[in-house]
């Protein structure tokens, strides 16, 4: 499973602030991949947000960010331009350069389709490009301005309502659209290519797919999205799209090393992830999870809580000193499984714990193990197997207690 997307910023090509998100794998990394929105979009609108997800189920970090003024990214709208873009797309992969991989694929959305054609050749390490309703030229966006052109280019700039938000549109950024050869670009991308399109898309006909397809040498595959809309606003098609992507891509990719640098090597290290009030990424040697809490209490609910965590290492550790006892006796055990449940109760209530637990009064915390034992086996044997639960050493954690020590570890220290 993916897990909740990371928050993060970086400077763009105007130097101001672009938010982004990372949607990283639960486990081992395939690969980063780096996605860009449509024209005038944000990297929240639905089908980033179900690629991405979907992508990182399959082992694939998405990096998915705002341009310049758009969305929650700081800067001016107006002053940008297609290029602007495209220079906002290599920012974002120096930043993962820096901080996780250099991405290896590319995903651009309509207009973001057309930029990373144009930003690939670029960025040496990617190895394939994937578009979604893109345009064979970036000028085709100027055919949504619905008649307010030549406005722009007699007075400088004017306001156009696109998806029913104005912008500010200069008569920079039109001449800056129509001197971009994105066909040309493509027939020297030196990538493998990926060209995703709807038939009946009624914003960017099939045409472009059509022109960027035949301009590009192999290896380029097409892929049709049947009947979904230029926005790919339903969840099935944002799905399918993810999945292609995933399947197709995979004999195109590098592997990511590991990097130390990625590890927990003592413990375990618990980081606010800034996506909600109490969500947390929880890192253990190259592992990584999230902690949240239930969604009644303020969470998203995006991972276990706490005491999840600490019921799951009772779970865990029960499953693991059973199976270890079965293989050193030859018990014929094909499978163990334990839930836990857990709660809080009144001392004196909890009939079945210890007079040395009770002693303690008001309310303790009482962990409920049931234990399934599956293969052949007599009840002598399974009642001591109930006994040998008992030794688990998370099971004597919990009911010896521990000494917790804290102390303040200052930012930015090796042990920080």
């Amino acid at each position: 499973m993916g897990q909740h997307p990371l928050k993060l910023e970086f400077d763009g090509a105007h130097e101001a602030s672009l938010a982004a998100r990372l949607d990283l794998p639960s486990g081992n990394i395939r690969a980063f991949a780096l996605f860009a929105h449509c024209f005038t979009c944000s990297k929240d609108i639905a089908a980033a947000r179900h690629i991405a997800s979907a992508l990182s189920q399959e082992g694939i970090a998405v990096l998915r960010f705002d341009f310049t003024g758009l969305g929650g990214s700081g800067g001016d709208f107006a002053s940008t331009g297609f290029s602007s873009n495209v220079e906002d797309l290599k920012r974002a992969a120096d930043y993962l350069r820096r901080n996780y991989q250099a991405p290896q694929l590319l995903i651009g959305h309509s207009l973001g389709g057309a930029a990373v054609l144009s930003v690939a050749a670029d960025i040496p390490e990617v190895r394939a490009v994937v578009t979604i309703g893109a345009p064979s030229d970036a000028d085709h966006v100027i055919h949504s301005f619905k008649g307010q052109e030549d406005a722009i280019r007699q007075q400088g700039q004017g306001e156009v309502c696109l998806e029913g938000r104005s912008f500010t549109i200069r008569k920079e950024f039109l001449e800056d659209l129509e001197t971009q050869s994105v066909r040309d670009k493509v027939a020297s991308l030196g990538k493998a290519l990926l060209v995703m399109h709807a038939p009946l898309d009624e914003v960017v006909g099939i045409d472009n797919a059509t022109s960027i397809f035949v301009a590009a040498k192999h290896p380029k595959s097409f892929v049709s999205l049947d009947t979904a809309d230029h926005l790919l606003s339903k969840s099935q098609d944002a799905a399918y799209a993810a999945r292609v992507i995933a399947g197709w891509v995979g004999r195109y990719l590098d592997p990511v090393e590991e990097s130390a640098d990625d590890e927990v090597k003592d413990g375990v290290e618990v980081v606010e992830t800034g996506q909600g009030k109490f969500q947390v990424m929880v890192t253990s040697g190259k592992h990584r999870m999230i902690a949240d809490e239930p969604r009644d209490v303020g969470g998203f609910d995006s991972g276990p809580s706490p005491y999840g965590f600490l019921s799951a290492a009772l779970g865990a550790c029960t499953v693991m000193t059973l199976r270890m006892y079965a293989e050193r006796k030859g018990l014929d055990v094909d499978r163990i499984v334990t839930r836990v449940l857990h709660g809080k109760v009144h001392a004196d209530d909890c009939k079945e714990c210890s007079e040395s637990v009770k002693s303690r009064g008001g309310k303790i915390d009482r962990f409920e193990r049931m234990i399934t034992l599956e293969g052949n086996l007599d009840e002598a044997t399974r009642t001591r197997m109930l006994e040998i639960a008992d030794k688990c050493p998370v099971h004597r954690t919990l009911e010896a207690g521990a000494a917790v020590v804290t102390r303040e570890v200052p930012s930015g220290t090796p042990e920080a």
